[in-house]
């Protein structure tokens, strides 16, 4: 199955350039059936270039405080002089959302090109 997300510029260029392999995000009803194998396209929010991952593995967490302290920072986007704080993830999903939905990674790894059997997520 392929899925398609929108992504701001920072980390879509960061897993374009192999710097970030986790996606987070909410877990919601759409995002639950993603496993190991399927391919998800992102879209840059701003320049729509697109770019094609394949799900290595997708881990659930109870927020992202536990989510935060289960990777290197690095593999999340952040640079190794950046303090990674889990609290970055509310300018994207409030508070009450996380607690009731949880939350995912998407370890993932980059590719080129876009499949078939797209939903939108």
């Amino acid at each position: 199955m392929t899925y398609k997300m929108n992504l701001h510029p920072s980390p879509f260029m960061l897993i374009k350039q192999k710097k970030k392999d986790i996606e987070m995000r909410l877990l919601t009803k759409e995002r639950e059936n993603i496993s190991t194998g399927d391919y998800i396209v992102f879209t840059n929010n701003e320049t729509k270039e697109v770019i094609e991952v394949e799900v290595r593995k997708v881990t659930r967490f109870k927020d992202f405080k536990q989510l935060y302290k289960s990777f290197p920072k690095e593999r999340l986007g952040y640079s190794t002089i950046e303090i990674a704080n889990p609290d970055d993830m509310l300018l994207y999903y409030k508070e009450e959302d996380i607690e009731r939905n949880g939350v995912i990674a998407i370890e993932i790894e980059y590719l080129k090109g876009e499949k078939n059997n797209e939903t939108n997520i």
